[in-house]
């Protein structure tokens, strides 16, 4: 591992060693590769999803095996309850959440004996999870989410870890959009036609008769928690940082993604008479959960710091697994964006720009910054450009106030933008220059 994570090491509790807790999940991941015949990008997808406590829906035809493929990666771990179930239209909430509460029915209160339930397992597996009623799946959205179960009056905590689910089929509505979304990762599974690839599932299947293969050595449930931690930034040990400037690229990638598949979506349906033009949407919420799958590449490949090129493992989140037409949308977002900030010095002024914001969070913060020479302000690399402009500008006449305002004015408007990108960011500080000095 790097030297990075070596550090990250010694710093942590002796009873922790993340080297080895990282490891550990590598091999677990590559003992599942082993078993499972060509399915290497779901298995290191499922993975991700593991770390960053998130869910994985797995979609295909039938006996393609998602049962098998869920089962033997949640066989990786000890110490952790598994909840399986196979949905169907007339299974009600209490089939996941526990029977009801007789007594307290009587009453008039609806509650759940969670004892067994998927409340009470760190996974879940849910087979064919759109055959489940609309009421039904509402209800699981909380649980999914937040959580928690919460029914009537009752609000319990869930220890539910992440839940993979397996279907043969999407069907679309405004709840069944809103479980789609509780599922970070998503995946096509692809039979496979290939005679070797057929062959070679035939040996497994000889072996081991269609059942998981019991690993020699499994990872503690605890020793995912505290990676999962970690990943997702609870951690008071181990931090992964993300710099600002690559924070903000990631999220221009997502966006200029967002927009290609939208282009892509109205070109297809042109001309399609009473055809909506169809909408790919991405959630607030699922863009913020995805800085989590960015630490977590980060660790991963023995590092504590998110790099540029990590942002490429987004489409993880972003795109289906084994579409490749949504993978290569979003790769070709990804390069473009790289292509435009590094050959224009981009990447350079971004990092500018985001440390200017950073000053002016802290005068809005403390308007009484305003009254010092800006030049005796703290120095930080991020701020250092600033600095260097400044020292080159100090003049004029009026007070300490007037002149700070005027100096902050003047440096966006000598500031010249290299590509849209940071023109639009520029304008973003602009208006907030303006709502500061008003």
């Amino acid at each position: 591992m790097a030297d990075q994570l070596a550090d990250a090491v010694s710093s942590a509790h002796p009873a922790f060693n993340l080297e080895e807790a990282i490891e550990s999940i590598l091999d677990a991941q590559e003992f599942v590769r082993q078993r499972l015949v060509n399915r290497e990008e779901i298995i290191r997808q499922a993975f991700f999803a593991l770390l960053t406590g998130e869910h994985l829906l797995l979609q295909s035809r039938t006996g393609a095996g998602k049962t098998l493929l869920a089962e033997q990666i949640f066989g990786m771990f000890h110490a952790a309850r598994i909840f399986k179930v196979q949905a169907s239209k007339e299974q009600q909430p209490d089939t996941y959440f526990g029977g009801l509460d007789i007594e307290l029915l009587k009453t008039g209160k609806i509650f759940h004996n969670t004892e067994g339930s998927l409340v009470d397992c760190e996974f879940g597996f849910i087979d064919e999870i759109f055959d489940a009623n609309d009421f039904t799946l509402r209800a699981l959205l909380s649980l999914l989410n937040e959580r928690a179960l919460i029914r009537g009056v009752q609000n319990k905590a869930a220890v539910t870890h992440t839940v993979i689910a397996s279907t043969n089929y999407l069907r679309v509505n405004e709840v069944t959009e809103a479980v789609l979304d509780r599922f970070l990762y998503k995946a096509v599974v692809l039979p496979d036609k290939n005679p070797f690839l057929q062959y070679k599932i035939a040996q497994r299947y000889l072996q081991h008769s269609g059942s998981i293969k019991q690993p020699a050595a499994t990872v503690s449930f605890q020793t995912l928690q505290r990676l999962n931690a970690i990943v997702c930034g609870r951690d008071s040990e181990i931090q992964v940082a993300i710099d600002a400037d690559l924070l903000y690229f990631a999220n221009l990638v997502v966006r200029h993604y967002e927009y290609a598949r939208n282009r892509i979506l109205r070109e297809v349906n042109r001309g399609s008479q009473g055809q909506a033009d169809g909408d790919f949407y991405i959630s607030p919420r699922t863009q913020a959960k995805a800085m989590d799958l960015l630490r977590c590449v980060a660790l991963v490949n023995g590092r504590t710091t998110v790099l540029r090129e990590d942002v490429r493992e987004l489409s993880y989140i972003f795109t289906t697994t084994n579409v490749d037409e949504e993978r290569q949308t979003y790769l070709k977002s990804y390069t473009s964006l790289v292509n435009t900030l590094s050959v224009s010095n981009g990447f350079e002024q971004l990092k500018v720009l985001l440390s200017f914001g950073v000053l002016l969070d802290d005068i809005r913060s403390d308007p009484s910054l305003l009254q010092r020479p800006l030049s005796e302000l703290p120095q930080t690399p991020v701020r250092r450009t600033f600095m260097d402009w400044l020292k080159d500008s100090l003049s004029g006449s009026g007070g300490q106030d007037e002149q700070n305002k005027r100096l902050l004015s003047g440096f966006l408007k000598e500031f010249i933008p290299v590509c849209e990108e940071i023109r639009e960011l520029k304008q973003n500080l602009e208006q907030e220059l303006m709502d500061i000095l008003r």
